[in-house]
């Protein structure tokens, strides 16, 4: 068994002084033209285009990685930025999801995955677990920890929680979203008391009970939207020794000031994560440079309201 998740991850914070985990959400429309020109077709050219996008997505996440590197602790590649471009895409997740690991940074692949038996399991086998094939088991996309949508309940999460034992990996189960439609599911009262996303936080506190590390804190995390800096005190009594991604810094509005509620008082249980406020601060041949700037800021305003 590997290394349990949640220890890693908080080496991984305490070695860079760093909660930032960068979002790599790319998108063609806010890809440096620098980078789209260098991978445009020729004219006339046969093909449908798809594996020069995937190269120009790669090739930005590649500059991206590069740069924030020495400033966060994860980054977390959209899968649905990939999946459009078929098999080139895939492969340009593949090897962004290795250029990270070789950055020395945690990978968390933001899949969302959810289903029962057999599906299940193959979601996380791609992902956290193993691939079966003809002759023994296959590599995966090599990520560290993944998100999981818990709609189908304890036996659709099962299989992500076999494989994070399995394997040293980790998830973050979604609780509360940071979207604006959120609270039309999420915030509706139970008969019992309490509201959907306080009955999913109970049972992330469960699922989690038997990986929790040296650090204290358990490889089963929460997502929680830190767009919503009232509920993640409450959030953070409910699920104390629980990491939280928390998404919504920054182009969504969340300050360093409305997630300090997650941290204990070593900075630690958290990862903060933006995408947009980063990867796209520059538009630009120095894209890269003024996505290093905004991180740093990142890193600093956190560490700051953590301690």
């Amino acid at each position: 068994m590997s290394e349990n998740f949640a220890d890693r991850l908080t080496a991984a914070i305490i070695g860079k002084s760093s909660q930032v985990c960068v979002g790599l959400d790319p998108r063609l429309d806010s890809i440096p033209s620098v980078i789209l020109e260098e991978h445009r077709p020729a004219e006339g050219a046969n093909g449908c285009g798809r594996s020069e996008a995937a190269a120009a997505i790669e090739q930005f996440c590649a500059g991206i990685i590069e740069a924030v590197a020495p400033s966060v602790a994860a980054v977390k590649p959209q899968l649905a930025c990939f999946e459009p471009y078929g098999p080139p895409g895939i492969r340009a997740l593949r090897h962004t999801c290795r250029r990270a690991a070789e950055a020395g940074l945690l990978v968390i692949a933001d899949a969302k995955r959810g289903d029962i038996g057999i599906s299940a399991e193959s979601y996380s086998a791609a992902f956290i677990g193993r691939p079966r094939g003809l002759e023994g088991d296959l590599d995966n996309f090599g990520a560290d920890a993944m998100t999981v949508n818990p709609l189908f309940g304890s036996d659709g999460v099962e299989p992500f929680i076999r494989d994070c034992a399995g394997y040293g990996k980790g998830l973050f189960v979604l609780v509360r979203t940071s979207n604006p439609g959120a609270s039309e599911l999420q915030a509706l009262e139970l008969s019992g008391g309490g509201t959907v996303s306080d009955r999913l936080a109970g049972m992330v506190v469960d699922w989690g009970r038997d990986l929790v590390g040296e650090s204290g804190y358990s490889s089963i995390g929460a997502v929680v939207g830190a767009t919503d800096s009232s509920a993640i005190g409450g959030f953070r009594e409910m699920m104390p020794g629980v990491f939280f991604l928390l998404p919504g810094y920054g182009a969504q509005g969340a300050s360093a000031g409305d997630v300090a509620a997650a941290f204990d008082s070593d900075g630690l249980g958290a990862l903060v994560t933006a995408s947009r406020s980063i990867i796209y601060a520059g538009n630009d041949a120095s894209y890269a440079e003024a996505a290093a700037a905004a991180a740093e800021r990142m890193r600093v305003e956190l560490w700051e309201a953590s301690h």
